[in-house]
């Protein structure tokens, strides 16, 4: 892609009214645009960061054997009514009438939705178990939207379902989930504390939260230096108290961000959607659920809370919304420098790499800046300096290192670099 045909509106300066460091190089780089408090539009950048994310999520959620379904975003309220939960969520729901006076609502979460689903599909024990997943978008009506798309009135979420006939088969959909969720973490280079937590108003009585140390962080967990334990805050576990586990280290606490929570619901959505299926004794029993959610917007977020300095975004390579930048220094659009970034760009999208050049006619300094704001992974600076001698340089945005590669040795470099 070349910059001057692509859209990429970067700011010079910090946004007013932002706190969060993510909030404000989302703004700076060009990646979002608010259209109001907690609403947001993925610009072309974002989209594609977006996208690296969910195919992330997708290709270990399609690996651990759930499979993806797309369910509607407009909710009767009498299914939630059947659970309660029109209530519970009363605060956040976005609630209306449609033409023909029906009581709706956009959807906050999926569980009602799912359930009836299944419930028309599945009625033999045959037939489970089942997980499925989905990634949309969300809709809560919160009272306090904060920190940009972290917390947003509008986000997008990936939501899965387990359907399994008894509490053993429960208990491995929900290990297999939770091994999935470590290596979706994992390869987007976030090191997460799983936390045992509260299931809260999703019901059931065991769950999980993945956490990522960040300022922002409206949680909170300790860790023991000693034993490495993690675990939330308690009366007895907190910020300089011996560890529990190990009884040697001094507890350290630190802000933390929730960016996926995983439950064993058990039956509580099941019987009351009567979502039953039949045993081989032909007897009709409720199905046992798991529910597992990402918040696939917030990951973003937070991968740019992580991974950031004093001059912008140094995105990881598996969510870089390109893996290489080409940056020429010339005069013209003829000469030298021109010619070899155009030879580099052609040569390395044939290679598979996703390119970035920047042939704007801008100053050195513009697109140096530019370049470190959006943070591509690798950036090869071509200019007349270092040519003279055949060479251009190579830096790798997450460590700052910089090399020079001769000429001829450039794409090889490359390919060696991106592995």
């Amino acid at each position: 892609m070349k910059w001057s045909k692509y859209f990429i509106p970067t700011l010079k300066e910090v946004p007013v009214g932002t706190e969060a460091v993510s909030h404000q190089l989302l703004l700076r780089a060009g990646l979002v645009q608010m259209l109001t408090s907690g609403v947001y539009s993925y610009l072309p950048l974002g989209l594609k960061v977006l996208n690296r994310v969910e195919n992330i999520i997708r290709e270990e959620m399609n690996n651990a054997g759930a499979h993806e379904l797309l369910m509607p975003c407009l909710h009767p309220i009498e299914l939630w009514k059947k659970t309660g939960r029109d209530q519970v969520l009363d605060g956040i729901m976005i609630k209306f009438k449609n033409n023909r006076g029906h009581d709706m609502c956009l959807g906050p979460t999926h569980e009602e939705i799912i359930t009836d689903l299944v419930r028309q599909f599945v009625q033999s024990y045959r037939q489970l178990p089942v997980t499925l997943y989905q990634i949309q978008t969300k809709f809560r009506d919160e009272l306090r939207t904060r920190f940009g798309i972290v917390r947003a009135s509008e986000f997008i979420m990936k939501d899965a379902y387990s359907f399994d006939r008894d509490v053993d088969g429960l208990r491995k959909s929900y290990q297999i989930m939770f091994d999935a969720y470590k290596r979706i973490f994992s390869r987007m280079e976030l090191d997460v504390a799983v936390i045992a937590a509260d299931s809260g108003a999703m019901g059931g009585d065991v769950s999980h939260e993945f956490m990522i140390g960040a300022p922002i962080g409206e949680d909170a967990v300790v860790s023991c230096p000693s034993c490495k334990a993690q675990s939330g805050v308690t009366e007895n576990q907190d910020q300089g108290k011996t560890c529990p586990q190990c009884g040697k280290g001094i507890l350290t606490k630190q802000s933390a961000l929730e960016l996926g929570h995983i439950f064993q619901l058990g039956t509580k959505y099941s019987s009351a959607l009567a979502a039953e299926y039949i045993d081989e004794d032909g007897k009709r029993n409720p199905m046992i659920m798991g529910c597992y959610g990402i918040g696939v917007s917030r990951v973003v977020a937070a991968i740019i809370e992580k991974y950031n300095d004093d001059k912008g975004i140094k995105w990881p390579a598996s969510v870089a919304p390109f893996d290489v930048e080409i940056l020429p220094i010339a005069k013209s659009a003829d000469d030298e420098i021109m010619k070899l970034s155009e030879k580099f760009y052609s040569e390395l999208r044939a290679k598979g790499c996703d390119v970035l050049m920047d042939d704007r006619s801008e100053s050195a300094g513009r697109k140096f800046n530019d370049a470190d704001l959006i943070g591509i992974p690798l950036r090869i600076t071509i200019g007349q300096r270092n040519l003279v001698e055949g060479k251009v340089e190579i830096k790798l945005r997450q460590t700052g290192e910089v090399m020079l590669v001769e000429v001829n040795d450039v794409l090889m470099k490359i390919m060696e670099l991106k592995k």
